[in-house]
């Protein structure tokens, strides 16, 4: 029977049949980040178990630490106590910790991939929702919760239930200015918030094959954006040729073995999907979100919606509360709406690409002078290799603030966040209410659009500042 490549990584890696649609899986990869690793390694602890295969753990940093010039494990004090205990249990279990300032330390969804810790065909888990990323290497990889956590600590195993499948193809050339994560944020205002739900989604067509292993990871990062808490692009030799030397991939004959086994992994061309959707990328214009919701989107070009338009009465009630608290007039053009801050950073848009996108924009212009702007680099590798090319150095002359790897202000989580009512568009995957700080106003849209907002000082479409 034709297979989906969602059936050839999890088939092989079912240990046993629970029923009810329900196997016990054989993970291969666990990812630990500082809000919760160090408890969950000192919960797995306290109930009297090893931890399984501490050689297949790996830790870093990320959430709670602060992003600050020279910051240190204190100076966000909670932050600090939570590092101190994630690497007192590390160096008790014999996990990996990618620490502060460490080659290899960075968000975990950036640093994961970078390093070769995630690879076509394994199966990775976190407890973090945005672990979705990582299926932009053909890895089926996924958040859990606290139990679940302590439970593949202790048994390298997780029960857990077959989704369904779903495919959705990009089709066709991107039109200029259109990056990853317009493509992803102009699926989700399509199909809305829950398409996804109970599904694994295979991104493919011919513009997700054009893309480069980091928009990969960018489309996927938002899949739990959509409901769906897998996203996965199927191997090819972008990815190979990608990961190729890595600091955790094979070498020698093993490479030669597991590029045999990666080649094998794409779903069939018969194969059939749960569900099947296409985009065509001549429909897709750089995306701003408007509101509360990531489908809350619509293309810089657009007018707020008016709730009046609303499809029923739930949605209408959505709709006015979300301008309401995002201080938005139905009808009003997007484009032109004064912002406060721009944020550049986080495990959707991150990494040298993203930085690179941005600073192309940046250069020859300054930051409008009401706006605080940051750029906050995924890893340590990504700042070390912008700072090469003097990326660093263009930021700075924009009037952008260049900080030390972390989530910063994605989650608002390390002491640092948006301030009350003001209006921000960032990089990052959510713009629910209080995400960013509390009354925080957020607009997501690709780095480039970040960029054009922080030298307009406004929502502005970056396809004018490129004419």
């Amino acid at each position: 029977m034709p297979a989906t490549m969602l059936d050839r990584i999890w088939d092989p890696h079912v240990v046993a049949d629970l029923g009810g649609g329900w196997s016990l899986l054989h993970c291969d990869r666990v990812l630990l980040h500082d809000l919760s690793g160090g408890r969950a390694l000192e919960e797995v602890l306290e109930a009297g178990h090893r931890i399984a295969r501490p050689d297949l753990v790996f830790a870093t940093p990320d959430h709670a630490v602060s992003s600050a010039p020279g910051r240190t494990a204190e100076t966000f004090p909670k932050g600090g106590r939570l590092l101190a205990g994630l690497r007192a249990r590390a160096a008790e279990t014999g996990i990996r910790l990618f620490d502060l300032g460490q080659d290899g330390n960075g968000i975990v969804h950036v640093m994961a991939p970078e390093l070769g810790i995630v690879l076509p065909g394994t199966v990775l888990v976190c407890g973090d929702s945005h672990t979705c990323t990582n299926g932009g290497l053909g890895a089926l990889a996924f958040g859990i919760g606290a139990s679940e956590l302590r439970h593949v600590l202790a048994t390298q195993t997780l029960p857990q239930k077959k989704p369904r499948s779903m495919r959705i193809r990009f089709e066709g050339t991107a039109p200029p200015g259109v990056t990853p994560k317009d493509m992803i944020l102009a699926a989700i205002g399509r199909f809305g918030a829950g398409a996804g739900t109970g599904h694994a989604v295979e991104y493919a067509g011919s513009a997700v094959r054009a893309l480069s292993v980091e928009g990969r990871l960018t489309l996927c990062n938002l899949s739990i954006e959509m409901g769906a808490k897998i996203g996965m692009v199927a191997p090819d030799e972008t990815t190979f040729e990608w990961l190729a030397g890595r600091d955790f991939a094979p070498r020698g004959a093993a490479w030669d073995a597991a590029l045999r086994a990666w080649r094998a992994l794409p779903s069939d061309a018969e194969a059939r999907f749960d569900r099947d959707l296409v985009i065509e990328m001549r429909d897709i214009a750089p995306q701003i979100t408007w509101g509360t919701s990531p489908e809350h989107v619509l293309p810089v070009t657009g007018r707020v919606p008016d709730p009046a338009a609303a499809a029923n009465a739930e949605q209408r009630t959505a709709w006015e509360a979300a301008l309401a608290y995002m201080g938005l007039a139905p009808g009003a053009p997007i484009a032109g709406t004064k912002v406060d801050w721009v944020f550049i950073g986080s495990c959707t848009n991150s990494r040298i690409e993203d930085l690179r996108a941005a600073a192309a924009v940046l250069r020859g212009r300054k930051v409008a002078p009401h706006v605080t702007a940051w750029v906050v680099p995924g890893s340590e590798r990504v700042k070390r290799a912008a700072e090469a090319e003097g990326l660093d150095a263009a930021f700075r002359a924009a009037g952008f603030e260049w900080r030390e790897p972390g989530c910063a202000l994605c989650v608002a989580a390390n002491g640092e966040a948006v301030p009350p009512g003001a209006r921000c568009v960032s990089t990052s995957n959510r713009n629910f209410v209080g995400r960013q700080g509390t009354g925080a106003r957020t607009h997501l849209a690709s780095p480039a659009m970040a960029a054009a907002a922080a030298v307009t000082g406004a929502i502005a479409d970056v396809r004018q500042l490129a004419a």
